[in-house]
This record gives C-alpha cells, sequence and structure tokens, in this order.
C-alpha cells in the first residue's frame, strides 16, 4: 500500500479562530499499487507574527519576521509535496524513500520517528533512505536553510495517517465490525472484542487498483505523541561506529578505477598543455591521462599510484580570474563598496564599527567524492548530493546525453556545512568517466577541497546605532560580502538559472538575506540590507549563512550601547528586546550564573538569535588571562601552537517550534556551538595570490578538544513559539548566536570590540603553505611537488 496527501483549506471540525492561521483543508491520495501507498498535497497560508512592545521606540516590520525562508520553502514545495509517500509491504516494514540528503545531520532518523508516530508502528519496521535524483520532486529534493524537518512533516505525516486509516477501516470489513471499534498500536490493528491482524497481513487487501483521493484524514494531536518529543538515537548510530555503513569511497562498483585531478595553481585556473603526458601515461598502475575543465585527471590502479602520477604531471597553466587577489585587496574592495549609511539624527550620539570577517572553508569531514560510469548510451553516478537534480541536469547538459538517461545515486554524506549544495566532485567524475570512457571512482584530496574547493565570502558588516539618553533612535546595519554563490537554485534547473544571472542589487542573495535576518530590537527606524561584490571565487552558503556574522556585529553593537547607557549585557537586552525573548535571555543567565564574580581577563558575552522558528540566547564564559592565551599545544601537528583565548563555559537556550528529537537537537546545538566558537576565534582561511594558503583542517584550526569548553549545558524551552505550526530547523541555529556571544564576552575581558574575524586571523601564519600537501606552485607553470 503506498499513500500521498493533497491540499489544505479550513477543516469544517475546526473553523478557524481570527487570532490563529487559518487551518488547512487535507486532501492525500490512495495510490494504486500491489501493497499500500499513500502520498499527499499541501495548500497554506502566510501567518504573521504577535506583536508586542519593549521599552525602546517600535520598529519597522522585518520581512522575516513575517514571512521567512522556512515559509518560503514551503510555498515552493507544495505543488510537489504529493509525490511524498510511504509503502507498507507485507512483512508490515514501512518504506520512505525521502527526497531528503543525509548528510549526518539525523534529518532519516527523524523522518522515520514521523511516520513510526502517525502510522503506529514500531521504529524498528521503519525503513527511510535517500531516494535517487528525481526531476519532479523539484524544491522538494533540497536538503538545506534548515528546512526539511519543517516542510516534509505534514506532508509525510497526512501519508502515514491515510495509510493508518486504510489499514483499520480494511480490518472492520473484513471483520464486520464498526470502524470506530477499532484502535491501532504497534503496527497492528486491534478489534473490541480481542480480534489483532498485522499491518503486513493487511498491506495487499487495503491496496486499491486506482488512486482515490482521501479528505481530512485524523491527525494526532501533540498529546498522544509517543514518539516524537522523546529522545531517539540515530538509527545509523551503530553502522557508522562500527564502521559498517557505507559511503561513497565504500562502494565496489565494477571496474570503478582510483581517479584523482591534479589542479592549478589558483583558483580556477585552467590547463594550456601537459608536457609529459604519455611518461605519465606509462607510469605502473596509470591507465588513463586526460584533461577536463578543473585540471588533469589521472585513473590507476589505486590511488597511491593516482598520487604518484598527478605528482609527475608537468602542466602549463593559464591563471584563473582571481590570482591577483589576496586578503588585503579583498577586504579594501569590499569597504569602498558598503554602501553610505543614512544621515545621523541631528544631536544624537552614534555608536557605529565596521566588522571584518575573511574567508573561511566549509570542507566536511567527508572529501569530494563520486563514482561515475558515463556511456554513450546513458550515466549512473553515485555520490553525496544535497541537490541532486541540479547535479544530474548539469551531468546530462555536459556530456550530451537525454537528461533520463542519467541516474543520480545520492549517497550518505560525511558532512556537508553548505559544501554539498555543489557538485564539482560529481561532475570531476562524470567528465573523466566521459573522456576516458570507463567508470571511476574519483576523490578530491584534501588539500583540493581547502584550496579548490568551496569557501564562506569574506564580508565587511557595517553597524549604527543612533541614541539619545536612554532611548535607541535609529539602527542601520550595510552588510557587504563577496557575492555569495547561490547559482544552485533551489532544487531545479530554472532556479538556477535565475540564479546564476547578474541581476544588479536585485540579486537572489538579497532575497535570501530579507527571509533570513531580522533585529529582534525595538530601535525605532531600522533597516539591514545585503550587498554583494562579485568577485569570482568559488563560494557556497557555508552554515547558517550570513547570521553568525550579522548576528556578532550587531550583538556586539548592542553591548556598546548598554556600556554607554549603564546597563550590563543582559539588561540592555531585556530593555530593548522584544518581550518573547526574555525567557530565553531570563534562562540563560540564570543557568550561566550571569553577575558572579570574575578574575580580571575573565568574562561573560550573551547573545540572542531568532531563526528557522527557533528562538535563542547562547551565554559564553572566556578566559583570555595571559597564562592561558600563551598556552603552547603539545601533541603534534599542533605542536608550539599558541592556542590563545579559551572558552571555558557555554550555555545555550532554545525555545523551538516543536522539539521532535531532543537529543538530535542537543547533537545539533553542540556542533553548532563548536562551529561558533572556531569562526569567532581561530578558524579562516588567508588569501595569497588568488589561492587559500590552507590545505587541510590541521592549518585551518577548526575547534579542537583543546580548545572545546568543558561546561557546556543545552536546555531546551517548553514550546511556545508557534504551537500549532510545523517544527523548525536546527541545523544551523546555534552558530550565529554562539559565534556573537564568544565575541561578546571576548569584547568584555578584554575591554576591546574585536572587528576583525576569526580573532586570531594571524598575519604571521603558524604554518608554511609550501609544506602542505600538495605545496603551492611559485609559477603558473611550475608543476605541483606532491610530497607525503
Amino acid at each position: 500500500m503506498t499513500s500521498h496527501r493533497a491540499s489544505p483549506e479550513p477543516r469544517q471540525s475546526e473553523a478557524p479562530d481570527s487570532a490563529q492561521p487559518s487551518r488547512r483543508k487535507i486532501l492525500g491520495y490512495l495510490i494504486a499499487a500491489p501493497t499500500l501507498a499513500v502520498g499527499t498535497r499541501i495548500l497554506g497560508d502566510v501567518v504573521a507574527p504577535a506583536t508586542a512592545s519593549a521599552e525602546g521606540l517600535p520598529s519597522n516590520p522585518w520581512m522575516a519576521d513575517h514571512y521567512d525562508f522556512l515559509d518560503a520553502m514551503k510555498d515552493f514545495t507544495r505543488h510537489t509535496a504529493n509525490l511524498i509517500k510511504v509503502e507498507i509491504h507485507d512483512d508490515g516494514h514501512v518504506y520512505h524513500a525521502s527526497p531528503v540528503s543525509e548528510n549526518g545531520q539525523g534529518i532519516l532518523t527523524t523522518l522515520a520517528m514521523v511516520i513510526a508516530e502517525e502510522l503506529d508502528v514500531p521504529i524498528e519496521k521503519v525503513h527511510v533512505w535517500c531516494d535517487d535524483a528525481r526531476v519532479e520532486h523539484q524544491y522538494n529534493q533540497l536538503t538545506g536553510g534548515s528546512t526539511n524537518l519543517h516542510v516534509k512533516t505534514e506532508p509525510l505525516k497526512i501519508a502515514c495517517a491515510i495509510a493508518r486509516e486504510q489499514m483499520m477501516t480494511t480490518a472492520a470489513q473484513q471483520w464486520g465490525v464498526p470502524r470506530e471499534e477499532l484502535t491501532a498500536s504497534d503496527g497492528v490493528v486491534n478489534g473490541k472484542n480481542g480480534q489483532r491482524i498485522e499491518y503486513g497481513a493487511l498491506s495487499k487487501l487495503a491496496a486499491v487498483d486506482t488512486d482515490t483521493p482521501v479528505t481530512d484524514p485524523y491527525l494526532k494531536p501533540a498529546s498522544e505523541y509517543k514518539v516524537i518529543g522523546k529522545p531517539q538515537r540515530r538509527l545509523d548510530a551503530y553502522e557508522a561506529v562500527t564502521g559498517t555503513k557505507v559511503f561513497t569511497g565504500d562502494l565496489q562498483v565494477k571496474d570503478a578505477l582510483p581517479t584523482m585531478v591534479h589542479r592549478g595553481p589558483n583558483i580556477k585556473a585552467s590547463v594550456i598543455s601537459v608536457e609529459n603526458m604519455d611518461e605519465v601515461r606509462n607510469m605502473s598502475g596509470v591507465t588513463d591521462v586526460g584533461v577536463i575543465p578543473s585540471g588533469v585527471a589521472v585513473r590507476a590502479a589505486t590511488f597511491g599510484q593516482c598520487i604518484d602520477a598527478v605528482r609527475a604531471l608537468k602542466v602549463k597553466w593559464k591563471d584563473g580570474p582571481v590570482a591577483d587577489e589576496s586578503d588585503d585587496t579583498v577586504i579594501q574592495k569590499l569597504k569602498a563598496a558598503v554602501p553610505p549609511l543614512p544621515p545621523r539624527t541631528a544631536g544624537a550620539k552614534t555608536i557605529e564599527y565596521d566588522f571584518i570577517n575573511y574567508f573561511a572553508s566549509n570542507t566536511p569531514l567527508e572529501t569530494g567524492i563520486a563514482v561515475a560510469d558515463v556511456r554513450k548510451d546513458g550515466a549512473e553516478i553515485w555520490a553525496p548530493a544535497k541537490i541532486p537534480i541540479i547535479a544530474m541536469q548539469d551531468i546530462a547538459l555536459r556530456t550530451g546525453l537525454p537528461q533520463d538517461k542519467v541516474t543520480f545515486h545520492v549517497m550518505p554524506g560525511g558532512g556537508s556545512f553548505g559544501r554539498r549544495l555543489f557538485h564539482e566532485h560529481a561532475m570531476d567524475a562524470a567528465e573523466a568517466s566521459y573522456l576516458f570512457g570507463k567508470p571511476v571512482k574519483l576523490m578530491w584530496h584534501r588539500t583540493d577541497d581547502f584550496r579548490h574547493g568551496r569557501q564562506h565570502p569574506p564580508a565587511v558588516s557595517r553597524v549604527r546605532l543612533t541614541y539619545s539618553g536612554d532611548k535607541v533612535l535609529s539602527f542601520s546595519q550595510h552588510h557587504t560580502g563577496v557575492q555569495n554563490d547561490l547559482g544552485h537554485g533551489l532544487g531545479e534547473i530554472a532556479s538556477a538559472s535565475m540564479a546564476r544571472q547578474e541581476l544588479g542589487q536585485y540579486t537572489v542573495g538579497a532575497w535570501f538575506y530579507a527571509v533570513t535576518q531580522s533585529s529582534h530590537y525595538e530601535f525605532g527606524p531600522s533597516e539591514s540590507t545585503y550587498h554583494e561584490l562579485e568577485i569570482p571565487f568559488w563560494t557556497t552558503s557555508m552554515r547558517h549563512v550570513y547570521s553568525p556574522n550579522v548576528a556578532t556585529a550587531r550583538e556586539l553593537a548592542v553591548d556598546q550601547l548598554g556600556h554607554a547607557m549603564g546597563l550590563d549585557p543582559v539588561d540592555v537586552r531585556l530593555k530593548f528586546l522584544r518581550p518573547e525573548f526574555h525567557g530565553v535571555v531570563h534562562k540563560a543567565a540564570e543557568l550561566g550564573n550571569w553577575g558572579r564574580p570574575l578574575p580580571d581577563g575573565v568574562a561573560q558575552g550573551i547573545a540572542i538569535n531568532d531563526e528557522y522558528k527557533q528562538r535563542m540566547a547562547v551565554l559564553t564564559e572566556i578566559d583570555t588571562r595571559p597564562e592561558t592565551v600563551n598556552r603552547k599545544v603539545k601533541d603534534p601537528p599542533y605542536e608550539g601552537y599558541v592556542t590563545g583565548p579559551r572558552v571555558t563555559k557555554i550555555v545555550l537556550v532554545l525555545e523551538g517550534a516543536h522539539i521532535y528529537n531532543p537529543l538530535g537537537i542537543k547533537a545539533q546545538l553542540m556542533s553548532g556551538a563548536n562551529d561558533g566558537i572556531a569562526i569567532a576565534l581561530t578558524m579562516s582561511t588567508h588569501l595569497k595570490d588568488g589561492i587559500p594558503l590552507e590545505g587541510s583542517w590541521d592549518n585551518s584550526y577548526y575547534t579542537r578538544q583543546w580548545n572545546t569548553p568543558h561546561d557546556m549545558q543545552i536546555h531546551l524551552m517548553p514550546n511556545t513559539y508557534e504551537p500549532d505550526r510545523n517544527p523548525g530547523g536546527a541545523g544551523e541555529v546555534a552558530v550565529g548566536p554562539a559565534m556573537a556571544s564568544v565575541a561578546c564576552a571576548y569584547a568584555q575581558a578584554t575591554g576591546k570590540v574585536p572587528t576583525e574575524f576569526p580573532i586570531q586571523h594571524q598575519k604571521e601564519l603558524p604554518f608554511h603553505p609550501h609544506a602542505i600537501v600538495p605545496p603551492i606552485p611559485q609559477s603558473p607553470t611550475e608543476g605541483l611537488d606532491w610530497a607525503y
């Protein structure tokens, strides 16, 4: 049996309340199939937030407060939600091919919880996996922006509710009893007089021959939940920790030999010629060598032989378009591009800063990898991808194959952080396989990912607060960054093509900024705008996209406002924040023991943010005393590295729109906190002559065990945030306020407001870039000298 869902308007049994969002009519489908199959579709409305006043002057409306990115994605995905379906087989197990990509965030486990809950089946009998790229999914096959649980939950619930009802109706017919006498639990339909029948035995009987509309299935209220809201370990946890979970690199596709790419001395450099192609072809184990758009591909019997061959290549390069760019040139251009702030109010006092954010790599733990078998009559690709439809369509265009002749299998990813929104690894594999006429297993070296992969673009955030006495008169923030590449679109080729156009100031990035950013403070007339500088780097939406840089600039300015008004950081927030934030601020201050005496050089900071329908406050305690800052690491490869300030405590308080899996949420907040600490203090890349100097995690200094707070507290508040709506997103929400709270704590501890991030973006590198594997060539014509 298969089950779908379809279209929402007010239910007769639940008349809309003028104070609440209107209800949606539920229409689903029993799908013609040998066993029970169900699917759904939804229509809906936009919800205006509740209004309240703080002590400050009322702020003007912000788009994200009324219609945010999650609302937009829900609207984009409605028309293909009917393709989200569940199937119940005669073994009594439930199967769901999800358009969502699993990259370690645990989304497939949470979707399994939704199915188990609404279908009344043990979660052990629920099987969820990543569906192949299917163009008909369109926007529904995008994984990103913390949208998937919010967007996919309702159609999945409805499909399951229809399936459950069909099971009970079929059992009632078999037993000749009223449907009302039956209940369902643990995958079994139970009768009033002791009858019982398992779902598996009913699956064929409940199946239908033609698609059949079903309206208004009964959806469980939260008061009846037995699975949702309870801690649930990851369903793939055992496989992950025992090494039996299958990733792309573990695949054994016939004749798919290891393949790597020799890349240029700067970003987007292109091959002019290869001086020793024949010599390298004759090296031990090498089967093929050839030029593809990203460099020179080498296929060999082992990855070690690939490395030897890449090391031996002598290539003449044409510089890429950013070969003359370095950190200083980019930042100078960004500062010059920041639009003027509005005129100052006459007689008002002003707080104004420019905050600089450098490049940062978002390469995940699993480096770029893909298996490709491209033939004249079709192609088959295996790779992790967050927008696989675009990958499939781009590969079809590049190889000249009809789109329906390209099969793209979505593999589990070992992390993403925005990197897998793009598919260069899969394209490289397809290009190499197409060129060689043979299957390949292509892997990016870690240094490839750092130097030629995607980066979080640098930005300058200019902030101004004007005030008089104890009133804030205005707030302005102009955030200007190197163009963040959104050319992946929203899931299919049309939106991707639009996003790749040059639209002046009316960019897709400006729209995305508008539906994710809000002030949350009553600061009178307020504005926050986004401006892009078009420099052709490889960029992408790193985890939490604009928010870490934007929130950090705003929250540091708020602290300085408090200092000017004689208010501590908690009090200034309680004075000007909208009242709905007071609960998370009070709780963070309570759990962090705010205000207790601390030694000189040790201080606390607090910051807030509201995004993805999750409201957060984060409190951080930092130690900047000389004996801490000058501490040296004893273990290689960081031996002798001066660690700098140490975050000793972090408290994260979340008020979320429905917590489905507390264990999963806490894991996301914990990792988000470490991301925030990293980009506030240590993690960045240094650009010189068009190439990042960092080549691995050893150089980029992500938060390590020796720099992770010993005291980390995570508190989930009772849900009062849009209580009748779908769950919010948690994959990114902690990064921004965590970074901001670290920066605020650092300012409190040192008495100096940090204006460059990360704070330890050293001008003198603690490593030698030419000692990295592979080192950077000295000239465009010099080959890469690999050394292990």
